[in-house]
């Protein structure tokens, strides 16, 4: 039987952190060539530089509570995405070890029936995946023509408060910026959602082998003597794989988790207290109750396939 290719299932994830600069081919790791070239002024240029601007406008507005809090919510957001991409890339020979680790004759399906059986896995995380774009991409848009729909584009505002060492208010300078600032944050954005669904998938995963183990274990009954002995060394080493490639996920991902949950309920709170200062069903609000929905849904992936996992490993 042909092998189940896991990885068939978040292609789209691994090619859009291929273009952000965030997967080397295969299953290598940064080496001095032109993608590590190409990652390293990509991520600087479009991430830190312009976490940079975001925050050093803090000296500038510190005064205006309103202009703060609008300010603060985003940035929390951005400098949040840098700290992911410095423990993505830190961590990023521990996640090729895994994707190599999937391709294992262990972690395998054993027949039809255990390939059906994680399908649903396999289709949950697609769904969710794709349903994770609605909102993210709905509020890029917003925050991207915003000035263009309320008019402020007339008095050269741009999309996002931030501080640069030249007039930004005369032509092109404007228009170049206008323009840096929605590649940012589409690009900032785009990596950041692409991150965390691809740890939602290596939760998936583990729910996944767990399934199959739970198979395997019920058919244990229905071999004869010397076939239940192997087979039973068989899922106890399964289950030790199981186990090591779960530690390791965890490596991966634990301080990214931390940074996440941190600087999303901050983010959740800034947001609501920001709804509180603009008009009622104003562009910006409605780009910040799409902001909300997209944090939400964001910690909702952590807590999601985590418990999933918690769930099958209880049950087995």
């Amino acid at each position: 039987m042909e092998n189940f290719d896991w990885k068939l299932t978040i292609r789209a994830n691994i090619l859009v952190l291929k273009v952000a600069g965030l997967w080397p081919k295969g299953s290598e790791i940064y080496k001095l060539n032109l993608y590590t070239l190409y990652s390293f002024v990509s991520l600087n240029l479009f991430i830190n530089a312009h976490n940079f601007f975001q925050a050093a406008n803090i000296l500038f507005v510190y005064t205006d509570l309103e202009a703060l809090t609008a300010l603060i919510f985003v940035t929390i957001t951005d400098v949040l995405a840098s700290f992911k991409v410095y423990c993505f890339v830190r961590n990023i020979a521990i996640l090729k070890r895994l994707m190599v680790k999937l391709d294992k004759q262990i972690f395998q399906p054993r027949n039809e029936k255990q390939r059906d059986l994680v399908r649903p896995n396999l289709n949950s995380w697609k769904y969710t995946y794709e349903a994770f774009y609605i909102p993210v991409v709905t509020t890029l848009v917003l925050w991207a023509i915003f000035p263009i729909i309320d008019g402020t584009v007339k008095d050269r505002r741009l999309p996002f408060s931030a501080w640069y060492p030249y007039n930004t208010k005369t032509s092109p300078s404007y228009e170049i910026t206008y323009l840096y600032q929605v590649i940012s944050i589409w690009f900032l954005a785009i990596a950041n959602l692409n991150m965390d669904t691809l740890i939602a998938a290596l939760m998936m995963y583990i729910g996944c082998q767990c399934d199959i183990l739970c198979d395997d274990m019920k058919n244990l009954r229905n071999s004869v003597e010397d076939d239940f002995n192997r087979k039973l060394l068989d899922c106890i080493e399964h289950h030790k794989t199981i186990l090591r490639f779960a530690t390791n996920c965890n490596k991966f991902l634990s301080d990214i988790a931390l940074g996440q949950f941190f600087a999303s309920s901050v983010s959740l709170a800034v947001a609501m207290f920001q709804l509180t200062l603009v008009s009622p069903l104003s562009g910006e609000c409605y780009s910040l109750l799409f902001y909300v929905s997209s944090i939400t849904v964001q910690i909702s992936l952590y807590c999601w396939f985590g418990n999933e996992v918690e769930i099958k490993v209880s049950l087995g």
